[in-house]
């Protein structure tokens, strides 16, 4: 019975082991003692100078211009922009230190991104790329966090491509509007080689809206 039992707590032990491993795997996985801490993300509608960013994104599908010539207010030309993301990320180091002497990030620890992957959901659970929302992609930024002061790295959040296809080209016309959820995932590198990504999300409304 003592065997038995001391088995039985040895297994409990290593089960909440285990779980606590993973949870801080989850929130701070790979060898960096660093990681990356998204603060916000904002989204810019394309084609537009009025609109600033914001942290809904408002795309327009086609968007009516009426310069330049001969682009007029009596006959404008149909035009597909696409819209842009900013996100503001910033270092944190997984040791912090104490009060008297936190722990700082050295040169070694500056992360520097060199992509990002934009993939689309929608809360509703229809979800298959071309028909319910804009394939993912992945795009080119490239951007060296060193602090742990926020730095802005603006990047494509939707495609012109993206408006040309299925499901968004047919908003053109049907008049039918879907919100999604788009996640944005970048990748960098520490400078000793060690892998680092962060993940955040903003919501997309996509449909043939109003032009400025």
């Amino acid at each position: 019975m003592t065997q038995m039992r001391m088995f039985k707590q040895f297994v409990c032990v290593a089960v909440l082991a285990g779980a606590a491993i993973a949870c801080g795997d989850v929130a701070r996985q790979g060898q960096s003692p660093v990681f990356l801490v998204i603060e916000s993300m904002e989204g810019k509608r394309g084609g537009t100078v009025t609109t600033g960013s914001g942290a809904i994104l408002t795309s327009d599908v086609i968007t009516n211009v009426t310069t330049p010539e001969p682009c007029s207010p009596t006959a404008p030309c149909p035009t597909i922009f696409a819209d842009s993301g900013a996100a503001r990320i910033r270092l944190a180091m997984k040791d912090i230190g104490n009060n008297l002497v936190p722990t700082a990030p050295t040169s070694n620890n500056a992360v520097t991104l060199s992509r990002y992957r934009v993939a689309y959901r929608r809360a509703d659970g229809r979800n298959t790329p071309g028909v319910d929302v804009p394939y993912a992609f992945d795009g080119a930024a490239t951007v060296t966090i060193s602090s742990t002061t926020a730095t802005t790295v603006v990047f494509e959040l939707v495609r012109v491509n993206a408006k040309a296809e299925s499901p968004l080209v047919q908003m053109k016309t049907n008049g039918v509007f879907v919100t999604t959820l788009a996640d944005v995932t970048f990748y960098g590198q520490d400078q000793v080689g060690n892998d680092v990504s962060v993940t955040g999300t903003i919501q997309i409304d996509f449909g043939n809206f109003g032009d400025f």
